[in-house]
């Protein structure tokens, strides 16, 4: 039986209550905002004008039919702009960091407790990590590009940036979930089948990271969730606790125990 979303997410939240889980909690977060906090004291009053100053010279047309100064608008919608874009860089350098560093961590801990009979197959590898990584940032970056006129018009400001990082969260969790169980057969199934499981659990995390302080250490949360939702996939795709030998042993047991043309299973 496969784990839901909720499922997932309840059992991430008791994966996470290990001194090693919480300590993989912290640590990726806080590299994450140093590093994009020095940046943002670096660009962000410069880059707010910038922005402020493309979204004047779009509503200009408008602007002119307006009885008071839009300037100080601008401005703060600038800012409310990029504080959108700040938390979903921050958030996906502590998922890419817990891929790195954490992933086999994660796993290794939620498999040895909850998917304890079920085969490593060993599909994937590092450089299977490294090329979904590469995949996950270019996507990010054309994603982002195709959208950015988006970003100026006020209601769309607010769901694009989510809408684009539910793909990415979703590229960037779900192959380092499953590559230590599952062929490469078996990942392309469960990618194909969950694909919309999936990118909604990635546009959760996108939504639950613009929680004040919460926010900023749910990716952990989300990349066990992301673990038990497919390795519960897997269990079900196989269909037995341990592949290939309980129900293999208990075909062979039916065939063998026919009594006057009736099967009798165990």
């Amino acid at each position: 039986m496969k784990n839901g979303i909720g499922t997932s997410l309840f059992f991430a939240l008791v994966s996470l209550f290990s001194r090693r889980m919480l300590w993989l909690m912290i640590w990726p977060v806080v590299v994450a905002l140093v590093f994009w906090g020095a940046a943002a004291f670096a660009v962000w009053a410069t880059t707010a004008a910038w922005v402020a100053r493309q979204l004047r010279a779009v509503l200009d047309p408008v602007a002119q039919w307006v009885p008071f100064d839009f300037s100080g608008v601008l401005l703060f919608s600038a800012h409310a702009m990029q504080m959108l874009l700040f938390i979903p860089l921050v958030y996906l350098t502590a998922l890419v960091i817990l891929g790195v560093f954490g992933m086999d961590a994660m796993v290794d801990h939620v498999a040895k407790r909850h998917y304890p009979d079920l085969v490593r197959r060993h599909g994937g590898g590092v450089v299977g990590s490294l090329w979904n990584s590469l995949v996950a940032v270019c996507g990010l970056a054309l994603l982002f590009g195709v959208t950015l006129p988006l970003l100026l018009i006020p209601p769309l400001w607010a769901l694009v940036p989510v809408a684009v990082m539910g793909w990415v969260n979703q590229k960037v969790l779900r192959y380092d979930a499953i590559a230590d169980h599952a062929t490469p057969l078996e990942m392309r199934q469960i990618f194909s089948e969950q694909r919309w499981a999936l990118y909604r659990l990635g546009a959760l995390l996108a939504l639950v990271a613009y929680v004040p302080l919460f926010g900023l250490f749910a990716p952990m949360l989300f990349a066990l969730a992301f673990i038990h939702f497919e390795l519960g996939a897997l269990r079900a795709l196989r269909g037995a606790p341990i592949e290939g030998v309980v129900v293999g042993v208990t075909r062979e047991r039916e065939r063998e125990r026919v009594i006057e043309g009736v099967v009798v299973r165990d």
